[in-house]
């Protein structure tokens, strides 16, 4: 078929016109979320490892009616045990205006105004020596029993899990993108079959005529790129939109309650080639299902 001259098979008529494009469309929204779910999961998962690997927490709660000058010495003995362990490289007190920082996604202003009449423990910031072994459950003994109300708290554990679970939701949502790929194929033989139904009489006369199975599966083919085009551009409309306006509420929640969700430009290149590859399989499964189609034809 050339451009400029009617078509043999008026497929943009079918009903398959119609409906392919607004599937395609739901698909390609769910892939691109579900892709953009994952990236977002491994860049954080990556800065939790960054941020929190070498490094330890020392809490020490205040005791009833403790006085400053106790308060003083308990520190001054948990900083004593900490700089004599060779595997770590630094301990130092947290200010109090930090600590209340941290505790401000929670409390709200009374926290940012430094309004706490409240007895807050002591945080010890502690940097381990690169390679450096230590054994934190042995450390984290020997300062409650030196310091009652000491508590070491080791990064690396809760970390560890909280890895697991993002590496769990990826997983997930990698099978959700191996589903919807499915999905979109069989989607498509079913609107290519649809076609093939409805153009019966014409596919079997230019298949008598001596037309090969090339040359009608690339009507189908043309067809078929065009409308996955147009359904995949929306579906990537959609998604963009909708993880702009996640973006946009999460920012709004406080500091530190979500991360927030930010996709590198390499990252929206990937999502744009959730279309691509949509296309490109919507095209080739077209293409093998119409020469199969008229490799049955007598």
């Amino acid at each position: 078929m050339m451009f400029g001259q009617s078509p043999i098979m008026p497929l943009s008529r079918d009903a398959s016109s119609r409906f392919l494009p607004w599937l395609i469309a739901f698909m390609v929204w769910l892939a691109t979320l579900a892709l953009a779910a994952v990236m977002a999961l491994s860049s954080m998962s990556d800065d939790w490892r960054r941020g929190l690997s070498g490094t330890l927490t020392v809490q020490i709660v205040p005791g009833p009616d403790e006085t400053q000058a106790v308060a003083s010495k308990r520190i001054a003995t948990v900083l004593r045990i900490l700089r004599q362990n060779p595997a770590i490289l630094s301990a130092d007190p947290l200010p109090r205006d930090r600590v209340e920082k941290l505790l401000e996604p929670w409390l709200g202003g009374i926290a940012e105004a430094g309004a706490l009449d409240l007895p807050l423990p002591v945080l010890i910031d502690v940097r381990l020596r690169p390679d450096a072994p230590i054994d934190t459950q042995a450390l984290g003994a020997t300062l409650a029993s030196a310091v009652p109300g000491a508590l070491l708290d080791d990064h690396g554990l809760w970390l560890e899990r909280l890895i697991e679970l993002a590496r769990a939701i990826e997983i997930v949502a990698i099978a959700v993108l191996v589903f919807i790929a499915i999905a979109a194929t069989a989607t498509v033989v079913f609107a290519t079959r649809a076609g093939l139904a409805i153009h019966h009489d014409v596919i079997e006369l230019l298949h008598l005529m001596g037309a090969r199975a090339g040359y009608i599966a690339a009507h189908f083919q043309r067809q078929t790129l065009w409308l996955s085009l147009k359904g995949g551009i929306t579906g990537l409309l959609l998604a963009a939109g909708t993880l702009a306006a996640l973006g946009f509420f999460m920012s709004r929640i406080e500091a530190g309650m979500l991360p927030p969700l930010d996709l590198t430009p390499w990252q929206w290149g990937a999502l744009t080639a959730v279309v691509l590859c949509t296309t490109g399989i919507s095209v080739l499964t077209a293409r093998a299902t119409v020469i199969k189609a008229i490799g049955r034809l007598p």
